[in-house]
C-alpha cells in the first residue's frame, strides 16, 4: 500500500530549491536535520534564518499521527476548531488501550468489547473529518507509521513522544501533545523552538551480541534522561549507513529516554531496501534522485565539530552490549559489569519475566535474532527459567514471522504471543503474580522502565536490553548471566553455551498480511453525527477553558511540592487510567498522585488548605477549585520527562492549577501546559525551590506587562506572615502569550476560525 505519493512527490520537488537558499541564507553547510527544518518552514514565518536554541519558527509539517489513548482528547479539541477536514494527512491508530493477560486473540476481543464506544467514536471522527483508521490489532502508531507513512526528509508530528521512531527513516518526526496536533490539523503553523544539535558519530560496524538498541544504551548512559532536551541527535558515520533502517529506528525511538526533540539518520541504501521491501519502491526511487539533500553536506561529516553543538563518537567494533536500570532508561550497565552492579545494589538476581517487542524492537531482524536463541534453547535441551512474553509490532510483521515459524519458536520454548499492541510497555499488562509486594526483577526490550511503570508494582526492578539479550537471560533466569561468556547446564546436566544470535534484515519470501486494519478516510464527513452520550464515563466533550482576566493573580495556595523525578506517569499515571483518556473530569482523579510531596514524603498525600487536613492531590485541588480558590505547583528538575500525554497538562488546568514552577522543564510538558493556559515558569535561582513551604500563598505580579523575556515575580507569604520574593523566568514569546491571554491555544484558534 503506497500513501500520500503526491505529497512526498511535491516535498522532493521543492526540496533542492529550498536547500540551496537555506544554504545562502545561513552561509554555510548544512546540516540533515536543517535541510528538513528550513524545508518545512510555514508560508506564514517571516524568518529565513534562526538562532538554534533561541528563536522560535513556525513549520508547516507533513503529516499528523495520534495513537487511541491521546487521539480522543486531540480530537475532542480538533471538534472544537470549526473545521470540517483536517488540512493535513492524518491517522488514528488503536493500539494502547489492549491490555495483555492471556494472547493476542483473547486479549483483542476482550479490548474490542471492552473499548467499543471509544473506538466507534474514533472511527467516526476519522470518517467525518478525513482521517486514516487503524483498527485495534493493526499494530502499534510507530511502527505502522515507518512501515507506511514514514518517508526520507519528510516532518510529521504524533501525538506520542516515540513518534521519533520514524527518524530511523530519515524523518524529522517529533512527539507533542494533542493541542500541537489539532493546529497542525487545522492548517495553522506549527511552533517550534530551533533545536541544537548533537551529532553522534559511529564508527566501525555491529557485530555478535551487539545490537543497535545497545547503541541507544549507551548514548542514555553518556547524555541522561535530559542531555538531549532542546537538541535533535543526529546519526552518521560508516557506522550508521552499515545499520539497519530498523535498527536506526530502534536508537531513534529511545532518542525520547534521553528528552531528544527527536533524533535521525541521513539516508542511505539500506533505507532504499527498506523502502522497497514494504511496498514503497516509487518513493525510493525519488529519493535515490535527491540523496545529497538527504543527508548532511560533506563538509558536515568531514569537521562535525564545525557544525554540531556537541559531538559523541562511538566506534561500534568496540562495543558490547547494555542493561539499562532500573528505574531510570539512563542508568547504564555494560554487560560485563552488570552482574557486579546487581550484586552490589542488592537487586533481585532471579529473572521472573523477560518481554521482548514493542515499538521499540519488533521489527523482523529484532524477531529473527532472538529466534535464533529461543530455537538454541530447543535444540539444546535448556529450560528457560522466566517466563517469556512477546509483543508483535505489527500485523505486517506478526503475520509474516508467524509464516516464517518465528513465533513458533517462542512457543515453544513457553513464549506467549500477545496482541500486536502496546500492552506491558505502557502498564497495560495484567501481570500474573503471586505476591505483588514482593521485590522482584524483570527485563524488557522495551524503552521506559519507570517505577510502575510496565506492571504498577513499585516493587518491580525493570531493566532494559536488546531482544536478544533479552531471551538469552530469559532462558537462564538469572540477571548475573553472560551469554557471551557463562555456560548453562542444560536438563541433561551437560554443560552448553549459548551460540551469537543470527537473523535476517528482511524475510526471504517478503512480508505479507491477510488483512491490514486500515480503513481509508471517508471523501464527505458532513452527514456524520458525533454523538457522546452524557452520562459516558470514558468520553465527555470539552468546554473551553475561562480566558485571563487581565489581572495580577492574588492568594494563590501551594497545592504540592513535588520532590525529585516527576514525570508525566507521575502527573498523569496511565496503565488502568487509560480507560478515561477521552473524560477530562474522571482521569483528572489520577492528577499528581505518582508525586512524592516533599514534605511527608508520601504520595497522595498533601495538606488541604480548606479544611486542615492531609488528602489526595485531586480531592484538595477539587476543594480549592470548589472555594473559587487557585492553585500552584511546584516541582524539581526536568519536570514532565517522559510521555507527550498532555492530559498532565489538561487535568491541573481543569482542576484550578494557574501555575507550575519548577527548576526544569521537560520540552514536551512544558509546550503542553503553555497550549492548556497553564503558566510555566521557571526558578531564576534554582535554590529559591528550597524557600516554598506548605502553607504558603502566592500572588503572580507582572503579569499586565507580559512579556517576552521579562521575567515575572512571586510574592510568598509563608504560615508565620513572612514573605520570599521569588523571580520567576519564562520562554514565552508573543503568540503563546496570546494563548495565555485568550485561556488557551484552542481557544485562539477557534477566535481566529471565526473572524
Amino acid at each position: 500500500m503506497l500513501f500520500d505519493f503526491k505529497l512526498i512527490k511535491s516535498v522532493y520537488e521543492q526540496m533542492p530549491e529550498r536547500v540551496k537558499n537555506a544554504r545562502k541564507n545561513l552561509g554555510k553547510p548544512l546540516t540533515l536535520s536543517e535541510k528538513i527544518l528550513y524545508s518545512h518552514l510555514s508560508v506564514e514565518e517571516k524568518g529565513n534564518k534562526f538562532t538554534r536554541g533561541e528563536d522560535y519558527v513556525n513549520f508547516a509539517p507533513d503529516r499528523v499521527a495520534m495513537q487511541d489513548a491521546t487521539a480522543q482528547m486531540a480530537l475532542l479539541q480538533f471538534m472544537n476548531a470549526g473545521k470540517t477536514k483536517v488540512a493535513v494527512p492524518s491517522t488514528v491508530h488503536c493500539d494502547h488501550l489492549i491490555q495483555a493477560s492471556i494472547g493476542a486473540e483473547k486479549d483483542l476481543a476482550d479490548a474490542k468489547q471492552q473499548n467499543n464506544e471509544v473506538y466507534d467514536f474514533l472511527e467516526s471522527v476519522s470518517q467525518k473529518y478525513g482521517i486514516g483508521f487503524w483498527k485495534p490489532g493493526a499494530g502499534i502508531i510507530h511502527q505502522v507509521v515507518l512501515e507506511n507513512y514514514a518517508f526520507p526528509g519528510g516532518m510529521m508530528i504524533g501525538t506520542d513522544s516515540h513518534t521519533v521512531n520514524a527518524g530511523g527513516l530519515g524523518m524529522i518526526a517529533i512527539g507533542v501533545g494533542g493541542a500541537d496536533a489539532v493546529d497542525v490539523m487545522a492548517g495553522m503553523p506549527w511552533e517550534l523552538k530551533m533545536p541544537k544539535l548533537i551529532g553522534v558519530k559511529l564508527t566501525g560496524k555491529l557485530s555478535g551480541w551487539v545490537s543497535p538498541k545497545d547503541v541507544i544504551l549507551k548514548v542514555a548512559g553518556i547524555l541522561t534522561v535530559k542531555g538531549g532536551t532542546g537538541a535533535i541527535v543526529e546519526y552518521f558515520g560508516e557506522g550508521a549507513d552499515a545499520m539497519s533502517c530498523t535498527g536506526k529506528g530502534t536508537i531513534c525511538n529511545m532518542g525520547a529516554e534521553i528528552g531528544a526533540t527527536t533524533s535521525i539518520f541521513g539516508y542511505d541504501q539500506n533505507m532504499s531496501n527498506y523502502l522497497r521491501h514494504t511496498g514503497r519502491e516509487d518513493v525510493a526511487d525519488l529519493a535515490d534522485v535527491v540523496i545529497d539533500h538527504l543527508r548532511s553536506d560533506e563538509e558536515v561529516y568531514e569537521n562535525p565539530e564545525k557544525y554540531y553543538d556537541q559531538v559523541i563518537e562511538i566506534n561500534l567494533s568496540e562495543m558490547q552490549p547494555y542493561i539499562n536500570g532500573p528505574f531510570t532508561p539512563d542508568l547504564a550497565h555494560s554487560l560485563s559489569e552488570f552482574g557486579k552492579a546487581v550484586k552490589e545494589n542488592n537487586y533481585p538476581q532471579k529473572l521472573e519475566v523477560g518481554l521482548i517487542g514493542s515499538c521499540t524492537n519488533s521489527s523482523y531482524e529484532d524477531l529473527s535474532r532472538a529466534a535464533s536463541l529461543a530455537k538454541q534453547a530447543k535444540d539444546k535441551n535448556l529450560k528457560v527459567k522466566a517466563e517469556f512474553v512477546v509483543t508483535p509490532g505489527s500485523e505486517l510483521v506478526r503475520y509474516t514471522t508467524e509464516r516464517d515459524g518465528i513465533l513458533k519458536e517462542f512457543e515453544e520454548i513457553g513464549g506467549v504471543i500477545m496482541a500486536n499492541a502496546c500492552g506491558p510497555c505502557i502498564g497495560q499488562w495484567k501481570r500474573h503474580t503471586e505476591d505483588p509486594t514482593r521485590k522482584n526483577s524483570i527485563i524488557t526490550s522495551f524503552n521506559r522502565n519507570f517505577a510502575k511503570r510496565n506492571d504498577g508494582n513499585p516493587n518491580t526492578h525493570g531493566f532494559v536490553a536488546s531482544p536478544e539479550l533479552v531471551t538469552a537471560l530469559a532462558i537462564a533466569g538469572d540477571l548475573c548471566f553472560n551469554p557471551m561468556t557463562d555456560t548453562l547446564i542444560n536438563e541433561d546436566g551437560v554443560e552448553v553455551r549459548l551460540d551469537e544470535p543470527k537473523g535476517l534484515e528482511f524475510p526471504p519470501n517478503g512480508f505479507d498480511m491477510k488483512d491490514s486494519g486500515y480503513l481509508a478516510p471517508g471523501t464527505d464527513g458532513s452527514a456524520i453525527a458525533i454523538n457522546v452520550n452524557e452520562s459516558s464515563e470514558r468520553l465527555q466533550l470539552l468546554a473551553p477553558f475561562q480566558a485571563w482576566d487581565g489581572k495580577d493573580w492574588t492568594g494563590l495556595n501551594l497545592l504540592i511540592k513535588a520532590k525529585g523525578k516527576c514525570t508525566t506517569d507521575h502527573i498523569s499515571m496511565a496503565g488502568p487510567w487509560l480507560r478515561y483518556r477521552g473524560h477530562l473530569d474522571n482521569i483528572s482523579n489520577n492528577m499528581l498522585i505518582g508525586a512524592v510531596n516533599y514534605f511527608n514524603g508520601e504520595t497522595n498525600s498533601i495538606f488541604n488548605p480548606v479544611n486542615g487536613k492531609y488528602e489526595e492531590v485531586p480531592v484538595t485541588a477539587r476543594d480549592l477549585k470548589a472555594s473559587g480558590l487557585g492553585s500552584v505547583v511546584v516541582g524539581d528538575e526536568n519536570y514532565g520527562e517522559g510521555s507527550s500525554r498532555e492530559h498532565a497538562a489538561m487535568e491541573p488546568r481543569h482542576l484550578g492549577v494557574k501555575v507550575v514552577i519548577v527548576r526544569s522543564f521537560a520540552r514536551i510538558h512544558e509546550t503542553n501546559l503553555k497550549k492548556q493556559g497553564v503558566l510555566g515558569l521557571t526558578f531564576a535561582n534554582k535554590a529559591d525551590y528550597d524557600k516554598i513551604q506548605e502553607k504558603d500563598k502566592f500572588d503572580v505580579t507582572g503579569l499586565t506587562d507580559f512579556a517576552p523575556g521579562k521575567p515575572l515575580k512571586l510574592i510568598v507569604t509563608h504560615e508565620d506572615g513572612s514573605k520570599d520574593t521569588i523571580v520567576a523566568n519564562h520562554t514565552y514569546n508573543d503568540v503563546q502569550i496570546e494563548w495565555f491571554k485568550a485561556g488557551s491555544a484552542l481557544n485562539l484558534i477557534r477566535i481566529q476560525n471565526a473572524k
